[in-house]
């Protein structure tokens, strides 16, 4: 059983990868919101399914009232305001820098747990966000031949978007772990989602943007990139997870499931012609051992 919980983990960062290539793709097309908010309704729909299969209630039924409250604020902070910022991260960054960024979600996750939840950070906690750093540090910093000095190798705007992301993500799952109680997690995702299409359907309305989803309709390719970013990141990417986590150890499936920066490397190579050097693959790998030793110890 231990064999298919790591399988399942590997499908799950699998398909976060998919999910950061299709976003990419429809948000340089048709811009943050107008994916945001597209693939939030997509993933509710589908996330219907899920639990009508699962035997779950789809109306949300008999959910304590600070339930909906913690996981609401978790699911506008996380979808409606972390996903904007990750998205244009996306679009200015590329998937593959993005998704880097990303994996310090789970350091600004336990610093957040040991204010709010009393939670210890051991030694190997430590070592592990360091690692995490160094490795992105690798990443966003180059060596200017000319000028003999270290600068960015990223536009600096989006390199602040990914981290409001993933800011925006370890906010989210602090609320999300303050309302799931003894929550089916389907039922508790569905509650998130919700509160963020509601979110972004009153953004869209203030603001007047409605027509801009006219262009997500009509252009095939964006249409299909925002249903397939939904259906692979906030459907099958959720269930994954937890089968994953129900099969092995949460350490395990958690140092697999982190391994997407890894794994868009090749597809940045091949499909966006990203020039990647060793150094910035070198990174990669030590950003994810950080996040092992964080999960595992």
């Amino acid at each position: 059983m231990e064999v298919m919980g790591e399988i399942y983990a590997l499908l799950a960062a699998v398909c976060w990868m998919i999910t950061a290539i299709a976003f990419e793709i429809a948000g340089k097309e048709v811009g943050t919101n107008t994916v945001n908010i597209l693939k939030l309704i997509f993933a509710f729909i589908f996330m219907g399914f899920i639990l009508y299969f699962t035997g779950n209630s789809v109306l949300l039924t008999n959910i304590p009232l600070d339930s909906w409250k913690f996981l609401s604020i978790s699911g506008f902070i996380g979808f409606v305001l972390g996903d904007f910022f990750l998205i244009n991260a996306f679009v200015m960054l590329g998937s593959r820098v993005s998704l880097l960024i990303m994996s310090s979600a789970p350091i600004i996750s336990a610093i957040l747990g040991f204010f709010v939840f009393n939670e210890v950070l051991s030694i190997y906690s430590i070592i592990g966000m360091t690692l995490t750093i160094v490795g992105i540090t690798m990443v966003l910093l180059v060596k200017d031949q000319k000028e003999k000095k270290i600068k960015l190798s990223h536009p600096i705007k989006g390199i602040v978007y990914g981290s409001l992301g993933a800011l925006g993500q370890a906010i989210g799952l602090i609320f999300s772990k303050l309302g799931m109680g003894n929550l089916n997690i389907f039922e508790a995702t569905q509650i998130r989602i919700l509160a963020g299409v509601i979110g972004l359907v009153i953004i869209f309305t203030l603001r007047n943007d409605w027509y801009k989803l006219k262009k997500a309709f009509t252009n095939k390719k964006v249409f299909l990139s925002i249903v397939i970013g939904a259906l692979f990141g906030l459907a099958l990417g959720v269930v994954f997870s937890l089968l994953a986590i129900r099969n092995t150890s949460v350490g395990i499936a958690s140092t697999i499931m982190a391994i997407a920066p890894v794994l868009i490397i090749p597809i940045s190579i091949k499909v966006f012609k990203e020039k990647v050097d060793f150094k910035a693959i070198l990174g990669a790998f030590i950003a994810i051992a950080g996040v092992t030793v964080l999960m595992v110890f």
